[in-house]
């Protein structure tokens, strides 16, 4: 699998990106650089699916890479897998933003996608149908 290197070592990288994989799970949305969030994307989506999975064995994996952080990983197993379950991947959106002034590196914003917006408008479409 090609990954970024981010310009970090091993283990700075894989701190690094479990720190932001954490803050996207906690706060559902982060600002951050594009490369950084492109990576950060690939760790989110592998978690949630680890969550939507519910194994003893998938929860040991998700706390492994989370540093055993155990409330983000009950938030993970207990909210957002049931947010996600009818949804196959995709869990998260990039919306970029600007040029950061200093070194002109791409601002984007990593956010968790919003299953329940998706319900209401599926459900506003039916009511709108079923009244004509």
């Amino acid at each position: 699998m090609a990954y970024r290197k981010l310009g970090r070592t091993c283990k700075h990288r894989r701190s690094m990106l479990a720190s932001q994989v954490k803050d996207v799970i906690m706060l559902e949305k982060i600002k951050t650089t594009e490369t950084r969030a492109k990576e950060t994307r690939k760790f989110v989506d592998k978690m949630i699916s680890y969550a939507k999975d519910g194994s003893l064995v998938a929860r040991r994996k998700a706390l492994a890479f989370l540093h055993n952080d155990k409330e983000v990983v009950n938030k993970l197993f207990n909210d957002l897998a049931v947010r996600y379950k009818n949804r196959n991947g995709g869990y998260t959106r990039i919306l970029k933003l600007s040029e950061r002034r200093g070194d002109d590196a791409l601002v984007v914003i990593l956010e968790l996608v919003e299953e329940d917006a998706k319900e209401d408008k599926k459900s506003k479409k039916e009511t709108t149908e079923t009244a004509e």
